[in-house]
């Protein structure tokens, strides 16, 4: 979503967010004037009137006059996926807050490893992630967001999210269409 386009929201309510690229949690008072620049994912990156750029939660984004998403209902092609497809379909619904291209395409997530976790069949995901630059702040609030979604299919029974700098990340490492999207061209 262009930033262009979007127009300046007031906050019905203070809402818990996440300051971009610090990843770390602050409130916006309420009526506080944002502009949404990004709806990826199910989250929201908004900037004040004061600056700064924040990622909002779907649990708040009323207060921003949007709906709350509710759970996508089971989809007869998707069941019929691997295990394995449906789980990189999930990491394909996490995005980076500032950069509208998901993970796995930007070329983040460097292993996805099933395993059996116990007698009732479900599995634990092992997740190796990296991130755009080793300093950013964002790669806890990615790892959570990861955990939430996979941990939400019915047969995963655990998902552990470990951020990695080994091999350090490149454009190279980008998809050919995030690269096109991205402009890199």
């Amino acid at each position: 979503m262009s930033s262009a386009n979007s127009p300046d929201v007031v906050l019905t309510r203070e809402v818990d967010a996440v300051v971009i690229p610090h990843g770390s949690a602050t409130r916006i008072p309420n009526g506080t004037k944002v502009k949404i620049m990004q709806k990826l994912g199910g989250t929201v990156t908004v900037t004040t009137e004061h600056g700064g750029l924040y990622r909002i939660e779907p649990e708040n984004l009323d207060a921003l006059g949007l709906d709350v998403p509710a759970a996508a209902p089971v989809d007869e092609n998707e069941a019929a996926k691997s295990l394995e497809e449906r789980v990189w379909d999930q990491l394909r619904t996490c995005f980076d807050p500032e950069i509208p291209v998901n993970i796995v395409e930007l070329g983040l997530v460097y292993s996805c490893q099933l395993t059996p976790s116990g007698e009732d069949g479900r599995q634990a995901a092992a997740i190796q992630l990296t991130l755009t630059a080793p300093g950013c702040g964002m790669g806890d609030v990615l790892a959570q967001d990861i955990q939430k979604k996979l941990e939400r299919l019915p047969e995963i029974a655990s998902a552990k999210v470990e951020v990695v700098f080994d091999p350090p990340w490149n454009q190279s490492m980008m998809s050919e269409a995030a690269r096109l999207q991205l402009g890199f061209y």
